[in-house]
């Protein structure tokens, strides 16, 4: 699921409710919208998070035309999740805390961080937030997704014919990476002129070996100095991206069981032996069709979802309590 309508954005991390900061100052409510209530803090922190988010995205004109339009789009934004929130409720939705924990634990396994005050402390670098804040924002984007999917995404038709002709015309987007598995013998070049030359001796009685018939396998063992040597110079299947460069592209252009000239390194020598290469395989249609389904729905959903939003607020009690083009100007 997926939130798409340009209002809807910027909802995750949109602050909730701003209450009493003190006993005796109270926030400037703004606008309630049913039972809640949108305080100008809130409203100023939303946009400063909306403002710091375009400054990453865009640029120049575009981004100077996105800051005019942001406060409005801001602001529609905290209607938008008010009432997208108290739909949930009205659906039963099933979003429960610990399905938001579950997903909390995934984001913590996903970044590497081993306990939760790990994460607190990424949350409050980069958003500014504590975990307890994120995990209601978590909660209320997930509750947006459960309305949206149920009453504008489900009901949004997509023929398969279209699914197919999509996967068909853009096969190379499900394209998986390609694979090789090689052998490899390194040789430590050494510090000195002397070591250098004596290994690169070392290395042309090794190529001669393989020239008698030798095999490349049993002389890893017997001669590298790469860890790889107890397999055999063996490092198994690998996606390109994980080797230098320069040793994938030597690889790619062996024939199985062929070994490659010398390559050098400033500290090594190698020769790679290509065991197998895989091509590119594509995904199976029915492997993807959930992604193209969402895909194609995006566009055709979008005029749905503002319909279905204006229906909301039609229906809402949302009450201005300071006029909207006075919200607007700040």
């Amino acid at each position: 699921m997926k939130l798409i309508a340009p209002a809807l954005a910027m909802l995750l991390f949109a602050p909730v409710v701003m209450a009493e900061t003190k006993p005796d100052v109270r926030e400037e409510i703004l606008v309630v919208v049913n039972k809640h209530i949108i305080t100008r803090r809130s409203l100023s922190q939303a946009v400063e998070q909306q403002h710091a988010a375009l400054y990453r995205q865009f640029s120049g004109k575009e981004l100077d035309q996105k800051l005019v339009d942001a406060r409005e789009k801001t602001l529609q934004g905290l209607v938008d999740a008010f009432l997208l929130e108290d739909k949930g409720a009205e659906l039963g939705s099933p979003i429960s805390d610990e399905y938001v924990r579950a997903s909390i634990d995934g984001i913590k396994k996903e970044n590497n961080f081993a306990t939760d005050a790990d994460l607190e402390r990424a949350l409050k670098g980069s958003l500014g937030i504590g975990l307890p804040e994120f995990m209601k924002r978590q909660k209320q984007q997930a509750t947006q997704q459960f309305v949206l999917q149920r009453e504008v995404f489900s009901k949004v038709a997509v023929e398969d014919n279209e699914l197919r002709a999509y996967y068909e015309d853009h096969k190379d987007e499900y394209r998986m990476p390609s694979r090789f598995r090689i052998r490899e013998l390194v040789l430590a070049k050494g510090a000195t002129v002397e070591e250098q030359t004596e290994a690169r001796k070392k290395l042309e009685s090794i190529q001669a070996e393989l020239k008698d018939g030798k095999s490349f396998e049993d002389l890893a063992r017997l001669h590298s100095t790469s860890p790889s040597k107890a397999t055999g110079g063996d490092l198994g299947w690998m996606s390109k991206g994980f080797l230098r460069a320069n040793i994938e592209d030597a690889a790619v252009k062996l024939k199985p069981e062929q070994v490659s000239a010398p390559i050098e390194t400033d500290k090594d020598l190698y020769l790679i032996q290509l065991i197998s290469l895989e091509d590119a395989p594509v995904k199976s249609f029915t492997e993807v069709k959930a992604k193209i389904l969402e895909k194609l729905q995006e566009p055709k959903a979008q005029n749905a979802i503002e319909q279905y939003l204006a229906n909301l607020r039609m229906r809402a009690n949302i009450r201005y309590l300071v006029p909207k083009d006075q919200i607007l100007k700040g």
